[in-house]
C-alpha cells in the first residue's frame, strides 16, 4: 500500500477498494501488519484502565524529569476517568505542572459554545467524570485547564506554542469518519488551526445514537469548536484510543482505516501515520472482522 497523500474527492474509488481490502484481514493479521502500533485489550473495562494508565505515567515520568506535562484530552472516551481519579488518590501524584486542553465543545449556529448546563456539554462531564473529583492535593492549577469556546477559539494555538510550550501527549478517540477532535474531512485538514467547524451528517448521527437524545437529530448540535489537526499532529506524541463502546459495530472500519488508510483528506486520522510516534489502543470486539463486508 503506497504512502501517497490523496485528497477529498466526491466518489473516491481508489478509496473504497483500499477499504474493502483491509476490511477482509483477520484480526491475528490485522495485529502482525500493524505491530507495535497497535494494542489490543482484552475489553473496554481494559482499555479504559490502560487509558488512565497511561495519562498517569506520562505525567509521573515529567515530574521526575522536573518537566511539566502538556496534553490534549478528549471527552469521548471518557471511561478512563473515573480510574485515573483512582490512581492520582492512590498514588499521590501532583499536577502541579499539567496543562489540559480538552478537545472541543459544541456550539450554537453564533459560533458560541453551549452552555455547561447543555445535557451534551462537554465540558460538563469532564468536570463530572474528572476535574471536580481531583484531589486538592493534587494542585491542579484551574489556569492551566482550557475548553475551545468563543473567548479563547483564536488565541488556543498561541497558548499552546508560547505559554505552556508545546504539547507533550494528543490522546483522543476516533470518529466514525476519521476525524481526531472534531477535525472533519476536508481539504488541506492537517495544516487547520483551532476553529469553528460545520459537523458533517455522519458525525451528527452516529453522536446522535450514542447521545441517549432518542434519533433526535432535527436539535442535535451541528457545528462545533475544535482544536485543530495541526496542534494534534505537533505533539511530541498520539495516542488513540479506538473501541465501538455501543452494541453497533461502527469503528471496527475506522480503526482499519487509521492503521493502514492511505494518508488524505478524506479521513484525517490517516495523517498520525506519517508522525514518528503513535499508537492505536483497541478492544477485541472493535478488532472483529464485521459479519459483512461490502
Amino acid at each position: 500500500m503506497t504512502e501517497k497523500t490523496t485528497y477529498l474527492v466526491p466518489g473516491y474509488s481508489l478509496r473504497k477498494e483500499e477499504i474493502r481490502q483491509i476490511m477482509k484481514l483477520k484480526p491475528g493479521e490485522v495485529k502482525e501488519k500493524a505491530g507495535s502500533r497497535l494494542r489490543v485489550c482484552e475489553d473496554l473495562d481494559e482499555l479504559h484502565k490502560k487509558f488512565a494508565r497511561d495519562i498517569a505515567d506520562e505525567i509521573i515520568k515529567n515530574n521526575n524529569e522536573g518537566q511539566p506535562s502538556r496534553f490534549i484530552l478528549p471527552i469521548g472516551p471518557t471511561g478512563q476517568y473515573p480510574y485515573l481519579i483512582e490512581i492520582l488518590e492512590e498514588e499521590n501524584i501532583s499536577l502541579k505542572d499539567c496543562w489540559f486542553f480538552f478537545m472541543d465543545e459544541y456550539c450554537d449556529r453564533k459560533g458560541n459554545a453551549i452552555s455547561i448546563e447543555h445535557p451534551l456539554s462537554f465540558k460538563k462531564i469532564a468536570k463530572n467524570k474528572f476535574l471536580d473529583q481531583i484531589p486538592e492535593s493534587s494542585e491542579l492549577s484551574h489556569d492551566h485547564v482550557f475548553f475551545p469556546d468563543e473567548k479563547n477559539i483564536n488565541l488556543i494555538a498561541d497558548i499552546i506554542d508560547q505559554k505552556a510550550g508545546g504539547i507533550d501527549v494528543c490522546f483522543g478517540g476516533i470518529g466514525i469518519h476519521g476525524h481526531v477532535a472534531f477535525n472533519e474531512p476536508a481539504l488541506n485538514i492537517a495544516k487547520s488551526g483551532p476553529r469553528r467547524v460545520k459537523l458533517n451528517n455522519f458525525t451528527i448521527t452516529i453522536n446522535a445514537i450514542r447521545s441517549e437524545v432518542g434519533g433526535n437529530l432535527e436539535n442535535f448540535p451541528n457545528e462545533a469548536l475544535t482544536i485543530g489537526m495541526a496542534q494534534i499532529l505537533d505533539a511530541k506524541k498520539i495516542r488513540l484510543y479506538c473501541r465501538n463502546g455501543t452494541p453497533y459495530d461502527w469503528a471496527n472500519t475506522i480503526l482499519r482505516v487509521a492503521l493502514f488508510g492511505t494518508p488524505g483528506d478524506d479521513y484525517p486520522v490517516t495523517y498520525i501515520r506519517k508522525h514518528p510516534d503513535y499508537m492505536i489502543t483497541t478492544d477485541k470486539n472493535t478488532l472483529k472482522t464485521p459479519k459483512n463486508i461490502l
